[in-house]
This record gives structure tokens, sequence and C-alpha cells, in this order.
């Protein structure tokens, strides 16, 4: 089987940083200090060791971590996240530590969908959602899309399994 070789918009890259961004913001700045401070009263209790190094340490390397994962890893992302379409399948291929690879056959597919969120919007982006007769949520996912090219694929895609477009 042939390697996908379609990437997603650039864009994307952009859009993940900034939505994992406002993520850390609300959610991650409070969680980072409530573990700092349960590791620390822990370490105190258990071992006997200071609490304030500890708990800056603790929330240090967490914050680190999530900045790593806001900053640095959409590119990872994006480089190693693929899609094609031949004559039987949709292939996508995603992942950067644990590659996955899947082949959707366009006999299965029951129907197809764009979605856009808020920030998806501000960046011109959508996703293609794609359906199969196994299950009630979507099977297939292809985020990061420029939003003609999700329509374009939504309906070639509709157009191979016979429907007459959305």
């Amino acid at each position: 089987m042939r390697e996908p070789e379609q990437a997603l918009d650039p864009k994307v890259q952009t859009m993940w940083r900034f939505s994992r961004l406002i993520r850390f913001a609300l959610t991650g700045i409070v969680f980072s200090i409530a573990l700092g401070f349960g590791v620390s009263w822990f370490a105190n209790e258990a071992f006997g060791l200071p609490k304030m190094p500890i708990w800056l340490g603790t929330t240090a390397f967490y914050i680190f971590f999530r900045l790593i994962h806001a900053i640095v890893w959409p590119m990872y992302e994006y480089r190693y996240y693929r899609y094609g379409i031949n004559d039987d399948h949709l292939l996508v291929q995603r992942g950067v530590l644990f590659r996955r690879w899947s082949a959707i056959p366009h006999h299965r597919i029951q129907h197809v969908d764009t979605q856009q969120g808020p920030i998806e919007r501000i960046f011109g982006l959508a996703s293609l959602q794609l359906y199969t007769a196994a299950g009630q949520s979507a099977d297939g996912s292809i985020p990061g899309l420029a939003q003609d090219t999700a329509e374009q694929l939504r309906d070639d895609l509709s157009r191979r399994r016979g429907d007459d477009g959305v």
C-alpha cells in the first residue's frame, strides 16, 4: 500500500498552538499550582522533605512540559499527519511517537461531514468527519484542512460512495 501524500494546511500548526495555549491558560496554570501543592504536601508528610523546593520544582516541570506540548509538538504532529485517496480507500496516517495508519474503504462510508469550531473559523480551517455503518460517532477524521479543501474532499468522497453530493 502506498503512503498517503497529502499534508494538512500549514496553518493548523498555529491553530493547535493557539488552542493549547488557551487551554493551558484556562486550566493548566491552576492545575499546575494544585499539583505542586499536592506533591509537596505528600513529600513533606511521607519523607519530611521541605515543601517549597518540591512545590516549585513540580510546578515548573509541569509548566515546562505543557509549554513544550503547546509550542513544539504541533510541528511534529503536522509533519506526520498525512491523508490520501486512492480508487478503493481513504488513507490516513497520524502519530508522532506511535504511528497509526487507517484505510477506510469507500464502500463503508455512510456519510461525510465538514465541521468548524470557533478557533478553526478564525484560521479558515475545517475538519472532515467520516461516518461508517460501524458506529454513531465519526470513524475517521482529518483536521486542519483549508475550508475549500475540506468541502471538496467531502463532495468527492460522497460521489465515490454513489451519493449525489451534500
